[in-house]
Order: C-alpha cells, then structure tokens, then sequence
C-alpha cells in the first residue's frame, strides 16, 4: 500500500463532520508513581496514600488496585483500611512527585495534538480529530498508553469518543489498563441499563432526587420529558437529557479560563456546635485558600462563608473588603464575623467553606495601606513567601500552627485532591503560563 493509500485508508477511521476526542486517566496515580519510583517496595503490592498513617487521624486518599480488591476504598480510615487488609503499606503523599510525573504525562500527550485540556493532576482530555498523520485513534491510543508505560512506568485508560463526555465514560469502563471506544449510537446498549448515578456529572444528591421522581436508569433519564427534569432541576435538567443520550458540545480547551474565585469547603464527619470548633475548621479553610490565592499572585475583594446544617439548610454570606487580601488572619477574622452575625449559636453544622471572590491581580492592585500595616506588610508578604516554599517542598503539612489541629477533613485531608480546585491542580495553570512564556 502507498503513503498516500495509507492516508486515505486512516481517514475512514475520522468522522467528516465531528470531533475524536480522547480522555487519559492515570490509574491509582499516586500508588502508581510510587511504585514506578520503587517497584521492588511496592509493585503489585496493596498500597495506600494517607494524609496521616496514624490509626486515629489517617485518611486513605488514594489505593492500589491490590488493595481495591479486598475492599480497601478512598475517603475510608486507616484504621478501617487495616483491618480490611493487614498488610496495607501505607505511604505518606509527595505532591512534588506526582506533579513531576503528571507534567510528563501531560508533555507526552502534546506530542500528539496541541489540543490537550487538562482536568486535574491525573487526567486530561486530547482532541486529535486534526492528528491524522499518526494513525487512527486507536493507534494513537495504543501509542500514548505504551510510551507512559514504558517511559513512565505508570498505568492508564484512555476512553475514545465523539465527545468529552463519552470519552470520560468510556476510560472508565476497563481500568486498569483499557482502552475503550464510545459512540452515540451504542450510548443505549451500554449505558442506558446503569443507575443515574454512573452518568458522570451526577452526584449523589441528584442521584436519589431522579430515584424519588422514579428515574432509575440513565435510559429512563434519556427518556424524560425535558420540561419535567428543568422543573425539577433548573437548566441542569435539560444537560442531564442531552447527557443520558451521549450529547456534549462542550469543546477541548487548551488554556485554562482565569480564575475568578477560590474557595474550599469541608463536610465534616460529626456536627460541630462549638466556637472552638468552628474556628478551628475555619482556620484550615482560611490557610489552604489563601495559599492558593497566594499561588495565583491574586488578592480577594470578597470573602464568602458558606453553612450547611446536619438537614442540609445551607446558607452563603459575603462581605467586600476596602482593601483585597491574601492574608490567611484576615479571611479567618472576616469568616468569623460572618458566622457570628448570621449563624445561631450552638446550632450544629455539617459543612464550612470560604471562598474569595472578586479576585485582582496583586501586582495590579492599588492596596491602600495605613501607616501600621504600611510598615508590616512587607514582614508578613516575606513570613508567607518562606512559609509557601516550605510547603511547596515538603507537603502541606510541613506546617501548621497549634489551632489548625483536630480530627476533621479540613485537616486530615488537606492534602487531598479536590478535583480542578485544589493546590494540586493549581500548579497545571502555573506551568502552562510559563510554557506560554517560553513560546
């Protein structure tokens, strides 16, 4: 066969209108990069990463597939993980490391389409509907799976579909290692038979609504009337529709859109009640987001307080600065007031985030300082500097004061990944500025 029968041969696999559009996954990344570090420690061995290793505070962030299979699960204690599997090495998380190795995954995949939207630290979706001179998509599936593999040493799935939805569902149907081809038209022989909750973008919550409208499926979701689910839903209900039945315009985006807010939230495993407590999960959350406004060079205008109590009454108040800030004493002193002024006394609360809101860039901001702050300022700008770099080298638990400590989320898993939001995605947007700046 010539080059140019080749050519024509590898079109037939590429739609005349439409898009093919891949979905990578990296599979248990973090245990999969230790392993690759030291495969004699860990290969096929049941692993878990955990904020904390001690029985009392540690948190599974992520597991081996080894430990998956006798039932160890993210989000469990180590405790629970122990007992469900005695031999369970537990590994304390180096974020430095897998930002390394999600850069290289990354650079890999840009190899083949300049078109690559990452989505957290260890996944991302390429469009190569215009890659046609490496071959069909499965060619370039099978390629990209092979080079991580071997130069990275490092699992991963890749879904292959006329869209971003179909291609984040399909990556998730053979794990680890699969590679799996969706098209619409099989959308109703293989999705439409599992519960709503699998259809990617519903929750929880969402999930037990459909089941108490009498929508149990995603191909009874697929079938609802539309004015029904936005009765129900809002506009989200007409997404869910065009999502059962395998539609998604939504395009691949090579450079991440501004931030306009950052925020974190925390739902605790008991209700809190106490000013103590309260303050404390307030001071984690007023830590970790002003360190990541700090990583952005941006200052907050607003600073919004959200609450949600044990039957899931949730509210949110804001107050707007004269001056923006970064200052983790000030989110915290400002989150305060907000709760003192709008939260009753001894109620219980089951989930506290702040957020900042109203973002400008620091260097752009005209902060009117008086003379006190004038002279602190630059004190306090250089203790944060140190203590970031601290961080960003040793983890985020290098250092903490004497009131972030206690036994919820917003300590145990401050390390955790929150996906697109957290300190450990933030970093893809710092990089693909710097590459920008270097071309």
């Amino acid at each position: 066969m010539s080059a140019d029968e080749s050519v024509v041969d590898v079109k037939r696999y590429y739609p005349a209108k439409g898009r093919v559009i891949l979905h990578l996954d990296m599979n248990a990344f973090y245990c999969s990069v230790h392993e690759a570090e030291d495969p004699e420690q860990y290969h096929r061995k049941p692993t878990a990463v955990a904020g904390s290793t001690e029985l009392r505070k540690g948190i599974v962030v992520t597991c081996s597939y080894a430990a998956r299979a006798v039932g160890v699960k993210t989000g469990m204690t180590v405790r629970q993980a122990t007992q469900l599997c005695p031999d369970l090495i537990l590994i304390r998380p180096d974020f430095d490391l897998y930002r390394t190795y999600s850069r290289a995954f990354l650079e890999i995949a840009r190899s083949y389409t300049p078109l690559v939207e990452p989505v957290s630290i260890d996944e991302c979706y390429l469009d190569i509907t215009g890659s046609k001179s490496f071959g069909t998509p499965l060619d370039i599936a099978k390629e990209l799976q092979g080079r991580i593999r071997e130069q990275l040493l490092i699992p991963c799935s890749i879904g292959i579909a006329p869209n971003k939805l179909l291609a984040k569902m399909a990556s998730d149907m053979k794990k680890p290692n699969g590679i799996t081809v969706l098209r619409i038209r099989e959308v109703p022989k293989l999705m439409w038979h599992r519960p709503c909750g699998e259809l990617f973008g519903v929750g929880k919550k969402t999930a037990a609504k459909l089941e108490r409208m009498g929508i149990r499926t995603i191909g009874e979701l697929a079938k609802t009337d539309e004015d029904r689910l936005v009765h129900a839903f809002g506009t989200y209900g007409h997404a869910m529709k065009q999502a059962a039945n395998g539609i998604d315009d939504g395009e691949v985006k090579p450079e991440r859109e501004a931030v306009k807010s950052i925020g974190h939230s925390t739902t605790l495993p008991a209700d809190v009640d106490t000013e103590e407590d309260v303050k404390r999960v307030l001071l984690n959350l007023a830590d970790q987001v002003t360190r990541r406004i700090r990583r952005q060079h941006v200052l907050a205008h607003t600073i919004q307080l959200t609450i949600r109590s044990p039957d899931m009454k949730t509210i949110t108040r804001s107050v707007t600065l004269e001056t923006p800030t970064d200052d983790r004493n000030r989110m915290l002193e400002e989150a305060l007031r907000l709760y003192h002024r709008h939260w009753k006394r001894g109620e219980p609360i089951r989930l506290l985030g702040i957020t900042g809101q109203n973002l400008v860039i620091k260097e752009e901001a005209a902060v009117q300082l008086d003379l006190f702050d004038y002279e602190e300022q630059p004190k306090k700008d250089k203790l944060n500097e140190t203590m970031d770099k601290i961080r960003d080298k040793y983890g985020e638990n290098s250092l903490v004061t004497l009131g972030m400590l206690g036994d919820d989320p917003s300590v145990l898993l401050r390390n955790h990944k929150r996906r697109g939001t957290s300190l450990e995605t933030d970093f893809l947007r710092e990089w693909e500025q710097d590459n920008k700046k270097e071309t």
